[in-house]
């Protein structure tokens, strides 16, 4: 090393090293894929498209596509990084190997997304089991999160049309299982629209929440242990009345836009019947208060259905609308749950806002655009996105503890993924040894011990 000159010290740089393993720190990836058992089921589901005497397995050139995604690539040609690695990540398919089979998947159309979904579902089951009380359905309940994302688009893809926000692009519909204050969330829906799709069509949501409850134990696809949250795109007499239909007997909680009939109703609320908003820990939300609404504005909507309004001082700069009453800013959801306090329900219903988070995950992992042309090719990358953000929310569940398990993807990159480590053979095996200095890795060596400890698949 050579003497320092200025804030930086100066260091020869050369080619030619060995032993060492950039990205070292996706092997915690490769060893949630193994432990999960996500190989053996996404290549059985894809084998009717391997061709004879083929060299590489179609569920394995897939799994290293959401790898490199999850990696942080957002192109079929990242999944580079991981053919430069093959001590960690075994034989990469070439690129042109790769994009074959995108467009070998997409030509099978509905089938494909059939069984790469089937396989999901049937190894989220397996995940859920293993985290035990980390899983989202240790409570009891499953919440999911509908909402829609905004996918630029800067050249003249399939299906890609101007937005509502005056932009261009797609308008993908996504779902999400909540993992609740303790955790991130894993998505279940993902279904492909043009730009302007609207934001509030029944048959959409409908369409979604199907996917979304395809991807979960077969004990959740109905009943109230289920629950449905929207904004209120979803408060749409269809889409609610779905919900609702006897023998599905779903849990919902949707936002509504507030109508005239609405306010007016909001205007005559006395006010003994406002009660405070509260927070997480119970305690009082300061400046928020809600009430229940009944009597002409629930006609015409499912029977059961409630009708719970807020109104919160605004924060500072915000613009009031024409609906807002006395200074205060109002919003309005419909839920059937009929066990709980319309303050408690008020604030389950604003804990949808983690769905926000979620979907800035997803633009960070694969969904910042979609980079094929065809529309049944971009399907096909939604589903390596999906898989992708799966395995950026199991290895957590299963492998982080503390402050790590709420890490986002960009930061599990920064600190973990990216660490280098040494590669070392004794004894007809092979070790990586991460750098001693490196902050982060007993967070990466205490993972991969957790990961090591839990049963082998099937």
């Amino acid at each position: 090393m050579k003497e320092s000159i200025g804030s930086y010290p100066r260091v020869r740089v050369e080619g030619g090293g060995r032993g060492v393993v950039s990205q070292a720190g996706g092997v915690l990836l490769v060893e949630t894929v193994r432990k999960t058992g996500l190989d053996g089921a996404i290549s059985a589901a894809l084998a009717p498209w391997r061709r004879p005497r083929a060299v590489h397995d179609p569920g394995k050139i897939l799994l290293d596509m959401a790898l490199a995604v999850a990696l942080g690539g957002d192109c079929l040609a990242d999944v580079g990084m991981l053919r430069s690695e093959p001590a960690v990540f075994g034989p990469v398919a070439s690129d042109p190997t790769v994009s074959r089979l995108i467009d070998t998947l997409a030509a099978a159309g509905p089938k494909t997304l059939t069984a790469i979904r089937a396989a999901r579902a049937e190894v989220r089951e397996h995940v859920w089991k293993l985290a035990g009380k980390a899983a989202p359905d240790a409570a009891g309940q499953v919440i999911v999160d509908l909402d829609g994302v905004l996918v630029l688009a800067h050249s003249d893809k399939q299906d890609a049309a101007a937005t509502w926000k005056k932009t261009y692009g797609h308008h993908p519909l996504m779902g999400f299982v909540d993992h609740g204050r303790s955790g991130t969330g894993e998505p279940v829906a993902a279904l492909l629209r043009p730009g302007n799709a609207g934001s509030n069509t029944a048959a959409d949501h409908i369409t979604a929440t199907q996917l979304a409850l395809a991807q979960l134990p077969k004990r959740y696809r109905r009943g109230r242990s289920t629950l449905i949250r929207t904004d209120s795109g979803g408060g749409t007499h269809e889409f609610v009345a779905w919900l609702a239909k006897r023998g599905r007997w779903l849990s919902y909680s949707v936002g509504m836009t507030i109508t005239e009939a609405i306010h007016q109703a909001v205007l005559k609320v006395p006010a003994s019947a406002w009660t405070p908003a509260v927070e997480p820990g119970g305690e009082i939300r300061e400046g928020a208060w809600t009430a229940e609404l009944d009597g002409d504005v629930l006609k015409g909507w499912p029977r059961g259905m409630r009708l719970i309004v807020r109104k919160e001082r605004p924060h500072p700069g915000a613009q009031l609308r024409f609906t807002d009453a006395d200074g205060l800013r109002l919003t309005c959801f419909a839920t059937n749950t009929t066990d709980a306090p319309i303050a408690v329900l008020e604030l389950r219903h604003r804990q949808r806002a983690r769905a926000e988070d979620r979907i800035r995950n997803a633009r960070a992992t694969g969904l910042r655009n979609l980079p094929l042309h065809d529309a049944a090719q971009n399907r096909i990358w939604l589903e390596i996105v999906q898989l992708a953000l799966d395995l950026l929310a199991w290895l957590p569940m299963l492998a982080l503890t503390g402050q790590p398990r709420l890490w986002e993807p960009r930061r599990l990159r920064l600190r973990l993924f990216s660490a280098a480590a040494q590669l070392v053979t004794t004894a007809r095996r092979r070790h990586l040894r991460f750098a001693r200095h490196w902050p982060w890795t007993d967070v990466i060596t205490s993972a991969i011990q957790r990961l090591e400890a839990l049963p082998n698949p099937g």
